[in-house]
């Protein structure tokens, strides 16, 4: 590890894989809970064509990535809550038309995008000094929202339809959520890929709800092994010679796997089941 560390970019790499990490676990723990793991794919996956866009028109592609998804998502969240379609629906037709326009805008494009191609399949090691202070601002905005708003999000996200009744902005919450979802999609990008990147939103707090019922504890442990996976998969990547964001994922549903295999709830239902069997 000594040896790892020696180097810049492994160093940038870390850290940015330390705040990643931390980040998606606290947002994941939202998107679990209300179950809307579908938005959060969809969402990465319109980041491709904000990506594309950014290529075309010169600029750096993350701040148009940041820009697109955060149409996508509230206009995701806007169509789902007029009841025009279901949730699920206005994810498909926006995931699809999202993936289709980064292709159509690629196939205007002169050349080979090599850079484009570590957006969809995650190249953290060849993070740049100016992709990790974005990353660090976009993880630090999306904490401090996370900080202040945190017994507001957590009141929508068990029971959304109680909080307007009390007064609560539910609706302005929920588009809040929305955007909490694009930035961190956006602040992933360079870690594990687009392709990826739900995972790392997903899977450690799907593995920490197997661990535990309470709020605050889930987003500890969740944070936990969000950090973990990062840095322990980077490690992996370093020492095995493979795909460094792969390798994240894979790290992080190994732990889910061992989480659902130890998990108390499971246990209890097992429990209830042989008593009344």
């Amino acid at each position: 590890m000594t040896e790892a560390l020696q180097y810049g970019f492994m160093q940038r790499a870390l850290l940015a894989g330390v705040v990643i990490g931390a980040v998606c676990a606290v947002v994941g723990v939202y998107v679990v809970l209300r179950g809307i793991s579908f938005i959060g794919a969809g969402i990465a996956h319109a980041s491709f064509g904000g990506v594309a866009l950014g290529f075309v028109l010169g600029l750096n592609p993350m701040v148009t990535a940041v820009l697109f998804c955060l149409l996508v998502a509230w206009a995701i969240g806007a169509v789902a809550r007029r009841g025009d379609v279901r949730e699920d629906t206005a994810v498909g037709v926006f995931f699809a038309a999202t993936m289709a326009l980064g292709i159509l805008v690629i196939g205007l494009t002169r050349g080979y995008q090599v850079d484009l191609f570590g957006y969809l399949f995650g190249s953290i090691l060849a993070i740049s000094p100016t992709d990790l202070w974005m990353s660090l601002a976009l993880g630090l905005l999306v904490l401090l929202v996370v900080v202040v708003l945190f017994k507001e999000l957590m009141f929508i996200t068990f029971d959304q339809e109680v909080a307007e009744v009390t007064g609560v902005p539910a609706g302005r919450l929920y588009y809040v959520l929305l955007g909490l979802i694009a930035l961190t999609v956006v602040l992933s990008m360079k870690v594990v890929g687009i392709v990826l990147v739900s995972a790392l939103i997903v899977t450690p707090a799907a593995a920490a709800h197997q661990l535990t019922e309470d709020f605050r504890k889930m987003m500890a442990v969740s944070v936990a092994i969000g950090v973990s996976a990062a840095v322990g998969g980077l490690l992996l990547s370093y020492w095995l010679n493979t795909g460094s964001g792969a390798t994240i994922v894979l790290l992080t549903t190994a732990i889910f796997l061992g989480a659902l295999l130890l998990s108390p709830r499971r246990r209890r239902q097992r429990a209830v089941a042989q008593q009344t069997s």
